[in-house]
């Protein structure tokens, strides 16, 4: 996996304005951590940082900082929920030659049988690699598959020195029958009776609740004060 090259800062401001100040002036507030060191509070710049998370669990050179260059793995970001941007990220310091555990997506290629459907359980799986050289994804072929066949954590093929660090039965996608034009018909239609019942049961169930007016209460109520 290629690194990233960024140049932090060290910051000793902290809290919410200090924070928004940053990010007004095109920064991100980071924490790194990792190594049972003290936690080291960064600013990174904000469009190389945004650029660098496109990638999953890209490997970022750190420069500018006292006592060297530090590699680091993002560990938790915060987005805006509207905008998109990089609000805060937290990076866990890794050295080369160390292992790690992380999540990678599951691609999948090919086109099962004409007759199956497939259905994806995982859409990332827990692998424990090197830190500098983590696998992008792993893909699955799913061509000419039929129905009832299977794939679970056991068969993935992970890259060389790559290993899965999740339940070796874990269910990854499975093929089941597609569903035939009658049965697509007959669920469509169950659909739309349930919908046509549905007022009826709530004029139904607002009739019978307690305090409701039985049919004639009114004129018999009106006889009564009379």
């Amino acid at each position: 996996m290629p690194e990233v090259h960024i140049k932090a800062e060290q910051r000793t401001e902290f809290g919410k304005g200090p924070s928004r100040r940053i990010r007004n002036g095109g920064r991100v507030p980071a924490v790194l951590y990792g190594h049972h060191t003290e936690p080291k509070h960064l600013t990174l710049p904000g469009h190389e940082v945004l650029m660098a998370l496109r990638t999953p669990n890209v490997l970022i050179r750190l420069e500018g900082l006292p006592g060297g260059v530090q590699l680091a793995l993002p560990r938790a970001i915060q987005r805006d929920p509207i905008k998109g941007w990089v609000e805060h990220v937290d990076l866990l310091t890794v050295r080369r030659g160390e292992k790690v555990k992380v999540d990678i997506p599951v691609t999948i290629v090919g086109e099962v049988a004409p007759d199956g459907l497939l259905d994806q359980q995982l859409v990332q799986i827990s692998v424990e690699a090197e830190a500098t050289n983590i696998p992008a994804g792993v893909e699955v072929d799913v061509e000419g598959m039929a129905i009832g066949a299977a794939v679970h954590g056991r068969d993935l093929k992970l890259p060389q020195g790559v290993t899965l660090d999740d339940e070796p039965d874990v269910l990854v996608l499975h093929v089941l029958a597609a569903p035939t034009a009658a049965e697509i018909e007959a669920e469509i239609g169950e659909a739309a009776a349930a919908e046509a019942e549905a007022p009826a049961a709530a004029a139904e169930a607002a009739e019978a609740a307690p305090g409701a007016p039985t049919e004639g209460g009114g004129a018999e109520s009106a006889e009564a004060s009379g």
